[in-house]
């Protein structure tokens, strides 16, 4: 009777342990999976399909059990016939067990010693190398004593050591399943899914790595080349930093991808589409640098001069050349593009030329505004700076250009001319302009000593203000009015200077004739009051 419940016991114990390693290796099994899917989160462009993750996640779980409870049903019922069958279970995994040749047991011991010693060497490996990336992250924030990049650094060493975590544990399964001698097959897709980890994470470190390094070359180039000299440079080429940055991150983006894409025949045919995009990029960002380095050398070249009428007939030409240049570019980098892209641009051309034509001969107004501007430009009808007056608008012109003119006049508003519906034009600013004030003084005043007093109002003006060529001009009486005599004077000045002069020339005129007791006559209003008896007489006549 023991030596049945000896006998049940063992059977029991046998199978409890079946239980427990199936238990185990499928608990292990899910842990590797959560493991993996948790890596995500470390992928940047693979963020937005957490959830999606989630859900897969949950499925494999549900999957797992499923196959579990179908191995713990096909168990306990292979047990069950054992035990109907009257054969002990312990006794016949033995029997089976003696079936295997020594040799595999022997295999298994030294496989399983070489897996140990595999990961204890893995283990000492990774911590070998992450205290010597935690000594170069030391040295990289320390270095010149640059800031600005400690954030970019401390991720690019973070990324760092994760990869190396990850490539030695992905090395270490390779080499298990290479001693249990998995098919060919699965060691050569497990090769490539390694290859394609490390091509994207050495992809996205890299994108930290450039990163780093242009945040410290601006901070040394802020540190050591910005000099007064060198402002103007500096300041149009560090506005292409942000740029610089988005185009150097979407070329490393397009190569990891292109390089994942060849470890897999099927999509290796579509690698020359990222060859010719990366092209694409390069064209697009030196075309930004040559329009920015075309327009700093207008405006550093064409704007300074000596001489007024110079200067401001550069300052009109300066936006048209800048647009000029700029279209001639940009036109060069779109034929570069079709290149890289292997299209041929001359039959484009050809119809965009005939498309062109069509166009011209449906828009002849916008003809007739272009031809007006260059004709504006070239015979320098009005600069900009000018103010002129034409048969809508009057103000200081702010800019000319081939198509449209803008002037804003004396109120702040802004008008908005085609050139080609300018047909007559007032300038005030070429060589000089007169300043025009007209004033009245009563009929029984001195004109002698109202002449004499306005002579010596334009002498003071004319010392005080350097925008009056020369002296005021008295030229007598032009209007006589109901109450007074209109006087009208004029005043050489500077071209575009005529209104600021006459509101001057108005207040010192009214400060003299104050002081002289010289009358400006107004028109009066003069009211009469009768009283309430008289208001009754003439009721009564």
């Amino acid at each position: 009777m023991f030596e049945t419940f000896q006998f049940f016991l063992k059977d029991i114990i046998f199978v409890a342990g079946e239980l427990l390693s199936v238990s185990v290796l499928f608990l292990m099994i899910y842990i590797i999976f959560k493991v993996l899917f948790k890596k995500i989160d470390y992928i940047s462009f693979l963020k937005k399909y957490k959830e999606q993750s989630n859900m897969i996640l949950k499925k494999i779980k549900r999957f797992l059990i499923y196959i579990y409870i179908l191995i713990f049903i096909i168990l306990m019922s292979y047990n069950g016939y054992l035990l109907y069958k009257k054969i002990g279970i312990y006794d016949n995994a033995l029997d089976l067990a003696s079936k295997i040749p020594s040799e595999f047991w022997i295999e298994l011991l030294k496989g399983s010693i070489k897996i140990a010693l595999a990961v204890v060497v893995a283990h000492y490996f990774i911590k070998i190398v992450l205290k010597i990336l935690d000594k170069l992250q030391a040295s990289a924030k320390a270095y010149k004593n640059i800031s600005s990049n400690n954030e970019t650094i401390d991720s690019f060493f973070l990324r760092l050591r994760i990869i190396v975590k990850n490539c030695t544990k992905f090395l270490v399964v390779i080499y298990v399943m290479k001693l249990m001698m998995f098919p060919e097959v699965f060691l050569s897709n497990m090769y490539v899914l390694l290859k394609i980890y490390l091509i994207i994470s050495g992809g996205m470190l890299f994108t930290k790595a450039a990163t780093a390094v242009v945040d410290s070359l601006e901070d040394l180039s802020k540190r050591y080349w910005y000099r007064e000299d060198y402002v103007g440079w500096y300041n149009r080429l560090n506005n292409l930093l942000p740029l610089f940055r988005r185009c150097l991150e979407y070329v490393i983006y397009i190569w990891v991808t292109s390089l994942a894409m060849l470890q897999i025949s099927f999509f290796a045919k579509f690698v020359p589409f990222g060859t010719a995009i990366v092209q694409i990029i390069g064209i697009f960002f030196i075309t930004r640098v040559i329009v920015e380095l075309l327009k700093f050398f207008v405006d550093k070249y064409m704007v300074k001069s000596e001489n007024q009428l110079l200067n401001k007939q550069r300052q009109t030409l300066v936006p048209i050349t800048k647009s000029i240049l700029q279209s001639v570019v940009y036109f060069i980098a779109f034929v570069l593009m079709l290149r890289a892209l292997n299209i041929n641009p001359l039959p484009i051309l050809a119809g965009a030329g005939i498309f062109g034509l069509v166009i011209g001969m449906g828009a002849q107004s916008l003809i007739n505004d272009v031809v007006a501007g260059i004709f504006i430009l070239f015979e320098s009808i009005f600069l900009v700076g000018d103010y002129i007056e034409t048969g809508s608008a009057r103000g200081i012109v702010e800019s000319v250009f081939l198509r449209t003119t803008k002037i804003r006049d004396p109120n702040g508003q802004l008008h908005i001319l085609r050139n080609g519906q300018i047909n007559g034009v007032e300038n005030y600013s070429k060589g000089y302009t007169f300043a025009v004030v007209e004033v009245g003084v009563a009929y029984d005043s001195d004109l002698k000593h109202v002449f004499s007093v306005l002579t010596n109002v334009g002498k003071k003006i004319k010392e005080k203000n350097s925008s009056v060529l020369e002296e005021l001009v008295v030229q007598g009486i032009k209007e006589f009015g109901e109450s007074e005599l209109l006087i009208r004077t004029f005043t050489k000045v500077r071209p575009g200077h005529h209104f600021n002069v006459a509101y001057e020339l108005r207040n010192m005129i009214k400060d003299e004739f104050d002081n002289e007791g010289i009358e400006i006559p107004f028109a009066r209003r003069v009211l009469i009051f009768k009283n309430e008896d008289e208001v009754k007489q003439d009721i009564e006549i």
